[in-house]
Order: C-alpha cells, then sequence, then structure tokens
C-alpha cells in the first residue's frame, strides 16, 4: 500500500471485527461516515461514546491546534481510527484491512491522536474539592463519619511488554510483566490522578511516594483523606484500614454482626473503598486494549494509560448517564464483582506485607492519623449498637 494520505480506496475486505459493527463499507472514510450519520448506538458500539461527545472532542482537539484535516483523513476519521484501536484492542494490521491505509499511516494518525489527548489530558482530571461528596452525605452507612475523606486511591497492574533485558524490573508478585499504576478516584467513578509508568516490582507504597514527592504531585486538600487498602499505610491524607481485621466489600449477611468498632469500620471502608474497582472496571471494559500488553514503545504504552483515564473522566463529565457507567454505579455492582478482569482479581488476593513508608512523617502525625481512624471507628461503633439495640 502507498504510505501517503491519498492512498486508494479500497473494500472493506473478509475482516470482520468480534464487536464493531459488522456491514461492510468500501473504506475508513465511508465506515466513519456510516456510524456517525448512522443511530447513536452505532457510534458507542464502535467508537465507545455518543456521537455529540464524539463531535465535541473533535472539536476541542481541532480548537486548541492539536489536530488537523488532511488531503484524504478528516480530524472525525483520525479520532476514529484512534478510538476504534483502543476500544476493541485491535492491531494496526487489523485496522489496516478495515479502513484500507497502509500501517504507516495508521500508526501516524493513532500517535498523532495520542499525544493530542495527552496534551489536553490534565484538563480532564479535577482535583477533588471542599464539599462533601453526595456519595457520602446521601448514605447514613458513611455520613458524618466519613465526611471528609474525598476518594480512595488504589494500583493496579496493567500488562506490558518490554524487551528481554527490561524484563525484570517489570515482572510483578505474579511473575506477569506489568506497569503499576496508581489511581486516585472519586466517588462519582472518575479519575482526580493517574500515575503510570512505575514497573511491576515496585510497590504500591513506592508509588505513592513518588506520586507525593513529584512535580505533578497527587494533591490532597488540607483537612481531607483518602481511602487506602492495607498495602498502604494508614498517614496524613491517606485512611488505611485495620490490619488483622477481616476486610470485605459487601454487607454482612445471614444474621452475622460485626463484632467490635474495628471491624465495623473496615466493612464501611471497603464498601466506600470500592470505587476504585468499579471505576477501573469500568475503564476496562471500555478499552480493552488495557487487558493485554500491546506492541507499542513503552513510553506509547504508559501514554495509552494516562489517555484511556481521561477520556474516561471526559465522557464521564459531557454524559454522567452513559450506559457504561450505569452498569457500575453503586446499585449496580455486588452482582459484578466476581467479573472482574483476571489480572485485577489476581492482585486483590494477592499477600499483604506490612507496608513501610518513605514519606518523612512526624511521630505525632501519624498518631493524629490514628487517632482520627479510632475516633471514626468509635462513633460508627456507638450509632451501629444503638440502632441495633431495639431488635
Amino acid at each position: 500500500m502507498e504510505s501517503s494520505d491519498d492512498e486508494k480506496d479500497g473494500s472493506y475486505g473478509k475482516y470482520v471485527p468480534r464487536e464493531p459493527s459488522h456491514n461492510l463499507v468500501t473504506n475508513g472514510a465511508k465506515f466513519v461516515d456510516e456510524v456517525l450519520n448512522g443511530q447513536n448506538e452505532r457510534c458507542l458500539e464502535n467508537f465507545r461514546m455518543d456521537k455529540h461527545i464524539f463531535y465535541k472532542l473533535c472539536d476541542i482537539l481541532q480548537a486548541k491546534g492539536l489536530l488537523r484535516h488532511t488531503n484524504r483523513i478528516k480530524i472525525e476519521e483520525q479520532l476514529a481510527i484512534f478510538m476504534f484501536i483502543i476500544g476493541h484492542n485491535l492491531r494496526t494490521r487489523a485496522v489496516q484491512e478495515l479502513f484500507r491505509y497502509s500501517g504507516e499511516t495508521i500508526s501516524r494518525h493513532f500517535n498523532n491522536v495520542l499525544n493530542a489527548i495527552m496534551a489536553i489530558s490534565l484538563d480532564f482530571f479535577q482535583p477533588p474539592g471542599s464539599n462533601v461528596p453526595p456519595e457520602i452525605l446521601d448514605d447514613p452507612r458513611f455520613y458524618p463519619y466519613f465526611k471528609d475523606c474525598v476518594g480512595a486511591i488504589d494500583g493496579i497492574h496493567i500488562p506490558v511488554m518490554v524487551g528481554v533485558d527490561e524484563q525484570g524490573p517489570f515482572r510483578n508478585k505474579n511473575g506477569l510483566l506489568s506497569q503499576n499504576v496508581l489511581a486516585a478516584c472519586s466517588f462519582d467513578l472518575k479519575f482526580h490522578y493517574v500515575l503510570a509508568g512505575w514497573e511491576g516490582s515496585a510497590t504500591d507504597l513506592q508509588v505513592l511516594n513518588s506520586a507525593l514527592t513529584r512535580r505533578n504531585k497527587l494533591h490532597v486538600p488540607e483537612g481531607k483523606y483518602y481511602l487506602v487498602d492495607q498495602k498502604y499505610m494508614n498517614m496524613p491524607g491517606f485512611i488505611a484500614p485495620y490490619h488483622d481485621i477481616p476486610y470485605q466489600s459487601r454487607e454482612y449477611t445471614g444474621g452475622y454482626h460485626p463484632q467490635d468498632a474495628k471491624e465495623l469500620f473496615n466493612l464501611r471502608h471497603s464498601l466506600l473503598r470500592n470505587a476504585t474497582d468499579r471505576t477501573f472496571g469500568a475503564l476496562k471494559v471500555r478499552f480493552p486494549i488495557l487487558l493485554s500488553a500491546p506492541p507499542y514503545p513503552l513510553q506509547t504504552q504508559v501514554k495509552l494509560v494516562v489517555a484511556t483515564c481521561a477520556i474516561h473522566n471526559y465522557i464521564r463529565r459531557e454524559n454522567p448517564d452513559d450506559w457504561l457507567f450505569k452498569l457500575y454505579e453503586q446499585d449496580h455492582v455486588s452482582h459484578m464483582e466476581d467479573s472482574l478482569p483476571q489480572l485485577e482479581a489476581e492482585q486483590l488476593t494477592a499477600h499483604i506485607e506490612t507496608p513501610t513508608v518513605d514519606i518523612a512523617f512526624e511521630t505525632e502525625e501519624l498518631e493524629i492519623t490514628s487517632q482520627l481512624r479510632d475516633a471514626i471507628a468509635t462513633e460508627l461503633w456507638s450509632d451501629y449498637i444503638n440502632d441495633i439495640s431495639p431488635m
């Protein structure tokens, strides 16, 4: 095939994507036009977002001078190529057969769009505000106890492809090659902050330390905190569960009740902190390219994590009622816990070591944080006992 933007039209061929629309068209431009001029469901199916949101993103990228129309490939088609690849985990050769462009042209536009998204990514990551999140304010299980909580933090291992000489540091505890990605999530399924690119062998606490000390650092508002799991320490700005106490994300069934304040605290803590599981779950379902190691340079693989999180936030902002987000909202999540992607499930059941912190905190600061956790647990337990005592 020729490598310029003036490549000849070709037939769709016999390639039929696993999930995208099965209607055959003569070339990529006609395919994109057909999708964007058709029912909104076709855009959701093929490009992972509603039509009006897709068009608005094109306008943003064009207005900022990050993408431009070429002789044969409009911005809409450039973005469509990118979304098609990350939304269906397709390789360049498969996309060539659909869009009828050379591999060089597909790769060039893929990277152009990726870099354009990265250039505006910070616009889509909003730090937490000072108000109590409605998911806490409106739920008596969490309010007023967690009124100063702004979100939850967790690490996730994303598969990575690196050269043989680089594989050692990227091999995680499960023996798989991955990058350890830290994300701070809101309770409404958005990402406040994402740090990608750390080797799979790095501990979650090491990555958090990096997030708190780098130039573009994770910001925790004064007097507020994030929830973290047992892989982290209980420290200023981050409230961890009690160690050696049952920790699960489902309410007790069968008549069993928490036995003390610490057990109840861990239960409520886990119910709130599963916002990270739901946010990651929605991200991976929309962008399955994150489920396997794509054959790109490491820097591109790192950018893909940040870019997909940015687009996730953009869609959530523009259309909170997007069908995929609806699937992962609180009322619908309990029956989905067993369907987490395998790598995440392995991570959740991994052996938990006692964490050590590299961040410098005064002993008094750590003690104040410990007292805060105890105060929350005590208040929770007192109200819980009062509520069940008449029973």
